[in-house]
């Protein structure tokens, strides 16, 4: 068998050509290594020294004719080394040191570390650490400014998910999708609307969890609920470019210069949507990525399809029922059905403690007020609403609103 960490003559390749390889690779190669040994901070570590030992030689000498092999062999050896180094001071003689590395086989354990990273037995916080740590490639330091933590919380926080995977030994497993995805939505969401700070959106936590949902993609295309999830994430992120004006102040759906939507992704979202959505049981990604796609097919706000939307929102109430949903549903309700049904319906939703004070509840009664005729409440409700929401954007723009309705 060739060695494949033999580097073959071959043309030389760019910088960033390199660079996007060595991203692609990574996580395929981490998983490769804790699949192998078990050891989640090593394999890290030897994985790193592989890619940096790989940016080195790679331009000089050629990328190899088996890149991941490459990088699996020498990320091996390095994890050999330091486990008979450990061995060696320990002096564990009933333990033998392994002596030989497995041979390299074409294995993709890149799903398999997903899945680890997103254990059900990690917290929400930690999953998506480890996630945008292990699988995206993102520096602790990276992470920490786009969730507004010291880099020491969070580099605390990636430890403490690490030993965890250490102390209980987990492993991924297919049963956990449902949580990748839960996850990939959470970072994507972050990223989009950042839930506090001066900024409105952290373009690079959206993007990277759309690169992530790809690939995701790529590995299980089957998926009715992956496909929805990319499909929901390229119809939302379309209007990223409208959605602030030029000095960052949030601009609202239903204002924004639709020409300056990305056609290109809402063509792409529309496609993957109309794809997944007879594959079988709908699941609520699916629902969410066609209440968007509706939204997106609108030339104007006016051209919105509402009773289509309304019947979606039912059907997802059905499949996946939340506040959040039902409180999007008597949106749709009141441009169905008038105002007053539409606050009827977001008046169950006061009644519960947790979302009293939610400012996206308060915000969506001021603006049904307003389509009430009461400009009063509604100026009252923005001003609570203000006064409750994390983002300064937001904030910023739900003040405004109450400012205008008291002129």
């Amino acid at each position: 068998m060739a060695d494949p960490a033999r580097v073959e003559s071959g043309p030389l390749s760019t910088t960033a050509t390199i660079e996007g390889l060595l991203r692609e690779l990574a996580p395929q190669v981490l998983g490769a290594l804790v699949r192998r040994y078990g050891q989640f901070d090593q394999a890290e570590d030897a994985t790193q020294e592989a890619l940096l030992a790989a940016t080195v030689q790679w331009p000089t000498e050629g990328v190899p004719d088996n890149p991941r092999g490459w990088l699996v062999t020498v990320g091996s050896r390095r994890l050999l080394d330091e486990m008979r180094s450990e061995h060696a001071r320990r002096r564990r003689e009933e333990k033998s040191p392994p002596q030989e590395q497995p041979p390299v086989d074409d294995t993709d354990d890149s799903l398999t570390l997903l899945f680890l990273c997103c254990h059900p037995a990690l917290s929400v916080p930690s999953q998506i650490a480890l996630t945008l740590r292990a699988v995206g490639g993102l520096t602790t330091a990276q992470i920490a400014a786009a969730f507004l933590v010291p880099e020491a919380t969070m580099a605390q926080r990636i430890s403490r998910a690490k030993q965890t995977i250490r102390a209980e030994g987990l492993q991924g497993g297919k049963g956990d999708l449902a949580v990748v995805l839960h996850v990939l939505y959470l970072i994507f969401n972050e990223g989009y609307t950042t839930s506090s700070g001066n900024d409105l959106t952290v373009p690079h936590l959206s993007d990277e969890a759309i690169r992530l949902t790809r690939w995701l993609h790529r590995l299980v295309p089957e998926d009715a609920e992956v496909t929805g999830l990319l499909a929901l994430m390229l119809l939302t992120d379309a209007r990223r470019p409208a959605r602030t004006a030029p000095d960052g102040s949030l601009v609202p759906l239903a204002e924004q210069d639709r020409s300056r939507w990305d056609a290109s992704l809402v063509a792409e979202g529309i496609a993957l949507v109309t794809a997944a959505l007879p594959k079988g049981r709908v699941g609520p990604y699916q629902l969410q990525a066609a209440i968007a796609a509706v939204h997106d097919e609108a030339a104007h706000v006016d051209d919105t399809d509402w009773p289509q939307i309304l019947a979606l929102y039912d059907l997802l109430e059905r499949v996946a029922p939340g506040p959040l949903v039902t409180l999007n549903r008597a949106v749709a309700v009141a441009m169905v059905r008038g105002p007053e049904a539409g606050l009827a319906l977001l008046d169950t939703l006061a009644a519960e403690a947790r979302m009293a004070r939610h400012h996206r509840l308060l915000a969506a009664r001021a603006f049904l007020r307003d389509l009430a005729g009461d400009p009063a409440g509604a100026a009252a409700d923005y001003r609570l609403a203000a006064k409750h929401a994390t983002s300064l954007p937001e904030r910023r723009h739900l003040t405004a609103r109450a400012a205008r309705r008291t002129q």
